[in-house]
């Protein structure tokens, strides 16, 4: 297989990283996965703060990130710790630094952890594009040596740990100029500055790769570890998702991304980053962990050989041909399962996106309608909607009289010996286990099929993965639609683990649809939101805004949660639209990423608003920035009335 980027695709095992010993907490090593979150308060309003920390700590944070944009939040947070310790507290403190080195400097002395950001720590972020020739370049980091490194020997002295986190956003001109907006620029703007301080002999470090975009978080992660792996290096991880959002959203986000290195043992420590309180941020990221700590042992599943057939770096859709509205470069289709309910109504669809107009004698759709419901051995006895298809097992769909779009589903053999099939499209149920070298060339010569994927393997997503290699590697272009069955879950366990097991392989280009059955978990509402919400988190299909909303820390010039709820109200509707609300300009043009439009604290209610990276209108009064907001979206043609 050649050097990858974890153990091993099949047989899950954590990836085994040095300890760093953070304020006597180990991260990494043999240690469990730990648990962290940042304060939203003040750091100058040390009663907040350390009341904010408490609750953190008690909902189960084990190491308490604290924003430090000047010398004077770096030198209370001496004061924040001394009053957390008299309070019996000794979680390990982080100090969150940005542009101030002298910050940093300060920090580290007091506290157990720094946490810098390399591209704008000691760089420049103007969006200017220079061309550096190698000299040049060599005389930056020259410069940014020169800048970086008493942090380092303070750091080393004092036994404070580090973490150097790139952001997505963040990337310096000059890693730009050379690398462009890319996984890899992100990687080798860490690896700078780690190399300082390897130079200095310091080692107590953690490093992160936070993006927006779950794809570009996942890809940067994995190149990481691939050169960390031929350097023979292996520095405990951070993982994360930057300015997920709020909600359902944030956490199917959060999920999408960390869940997919989770599954392939990768990851120390995990911070969830929602635009909420942050104590609530923990249970969230423990259902994502806790799910790992039963991993190991899981059933056997077949070990890969030969080259890869996908990207695991890059994003590349697998390639497929296309029945009906399927595959191709259709949009990955939902389907709801309405199998166990005892009456198939159309008022029963109002959950999944169509409403049924008595009096207009029509049917209403949602931009979250979904493609096809599967009705095993129940009927609908009503005119569906024209957009939709209806899916019934084999034997119950060749007794019906009305077939139109309406599809069979057959188990893999039971489809070669049925003498009755669609013209249309057919369904054939798969697992790994079906797939034999026989089956696939068979069923790869149809033209009206598409399979389901599924498994019952605890360790689910690695399975599908192998199941998808296998079909690449026998040249089949089938659609494949990925369906995963859960039992007896609550909203959120049910939410994180579809986020995970179907998120990961959408990341990597596999699947073209999804099919989510649940039992005793959630309404058919949720598992629809929730289906949605997974294709929108892997950017494979898009039905509503995209919020790209920062946590809110101690940085924040405005209430980030309200002003959030706010723009959110107006501007739900503006499906495919990406709009970026950041507490302040640290997490401005640069952390919003790929957004369409930025709305950005610059000051004590002073809003900046932007169209991708420039700014349009600068420190207007926070009162009126939302309806200016507005108004720029009108005045690029992207605004619609809601209706």
């Amino acid at each position: 297989m050649g050097l990858l980027y974890c153990n091993s695709l099949t047989d899950y095992s954590r990836f085994k990283t040095r300890e760093v010993n953070i304020g006597g907490l180990g991260f990494g090593g043999n240690n469990p996965i730990r648990l962290q979150s940042m304060t939203t308060t003040d750091t100058m309003d040390t009663k907040a703060t350390v009341a904010q920390s408490i609750r953190m700590i008690e909902a189960g944070c084990e190491l308490v990130r604290i924003t430090a944009p000047s010398m004077n939040e770096a030198r209370n947070l001496e004061l924040i710790k001394k009053e957390l310790r008299a309070a019996g507290f000794n979680t390990p403190i982080c100090a969150d630094i940005h542009f101030t080195p002298n910050a940093a400097e300060l920090a580290a002395r007091l506290i157990e952890k720094v946490r810098v950001n390399p591209g704008n720590y000691a760089d420049k972020k103007k969006f200017e594009q220079i061309e550096y020739t190698d000299s040049a370049y060599q005389a930056e980091l020259e410069r940014i040596r020169t800048r970086f490194t008493p942090l380092v020997k303070i750091c080393k002295e004092h036994g404070t740990a580090m973490r150097i986190g790139t952001n997505h956003g963040s990337l310096s001109d000059r890693i730009l100029s050379r690398y462009g907006d890319t996984p890899l620029g992100m990687v080798e703007s860490a690896l700078e500055f780690l190399r300082i301080c390897e130079e200095n002999n310091y080692y107590d470090i953690v490093l992160s790769m936070k993006a927006s975009n779950t794809r570009v978080m996942v890809q940067a992660y994995r190149l990481l570890v691939q050169k960390m792996m031929e350097s023979g290096r292996a520095y405990p991880l951070h993982l994360g998702v930057t300015e997920a959002g709020e909600g359902e959203d944030g956490r199917i986000k959060s999920a999408v991304g960390i869940g997919t290195l989770l599954e392939d043992g990768l990851g120390d420590t995990v911070r969830v980053s929602l635009t909420e309180e942050p104590e609530f941020e923990i249970p969230v990221a423990r259902t994502l962990v806790e799910r790992y700590t039963k991993r190991s042992g899981h059933e056997n599943i077949k070990a890969l050989t030969g080259e890869l057939p996908y990207h695991p770096y890059d994003y590349e859709r697998r390639s497929t041909q296309e029945v009906i509205n399927i595959g191709k470069n259709n949009v990955p289709r939902v389907i709801a399962d309405f199998s166990e309910k005892e009456t198939i109504t159309a008022a029963g669809f109002f959950a999944v996106g169509y409403n049924y107009s008595v009096p207009l004698d029509k049917w209403n759709l949602s931009d979250q309608a979904v493609d096809y419901i599967y009705l095993g051995d129940k009927t609908a006895d009503f005119e569906i909607p024209g957009t939709l298809g209806l899916i019934y097992n084999a034997a119950t769909w060749k007794k019906i009289k009305n077939r139109e779009r309406s599809y069979p589903l057959f188990c893999a053999e039971e489809y070669f010996s049925s003498d009755a099939h669609c013209t249309e499209l057919n369904f054939v149920a798969v697992d790994l286990h079906s797939l034999n070298t026989d089956f696939i060339e068979k069923i790869s010569r149809e033209k009206n099929v598409v399979l389901i994927a599924d498994t019952f393997n605890e360790h689910a997503m690695p399975e599908l993965r192998r199941l998808f290699i296998e079909l690449m590697q026998h040249k089949c272009r089938l659609p494949v639609i990925v369906k995963r069955n859960y039992i007896n879950l609550n909203e959120q366990e049910f939410q994180m683990h579809a986020s995970t097991d179907i998120g990961a392989l959408l990341i990597d280009g596999m699947g073209d649809g999804i099919w989510i059955r649940q039992k005793n978990c959630v309404s058919a509402q949720v598992a629809n939101s929730t289906a949605f919400g997974i294709l929108q988190a892997s950017r494979t299909r898009i039905s509503k805004t995209e919020y790209i909303s920062c946590p809110s820390c101690g940085r924040t010039l405005f209430d980030l949660q309200e002003t959030t709820a706010k723009i959110r109200t107006r501007t739900d509707h503006l499906k495919g639209i990406k709009i970026g609300i950041m507490g302040c300009i640290v997490n401005g043009p640069g952390e919003m990423a790929d957004a369409d439009y930025g709305y950005v604290g610059t000051g004590t209610d002073k809003i900046s608003l932007y169209k991708g990276k420039e700014v349009m209108k600068k420190n207007i009064a926070a009162a009126n920035a939302v309806d200016e907001l507005i108004e720029l979206i009108k005045e690029n043609g992207d605004w619609v009335e809601k209706p």
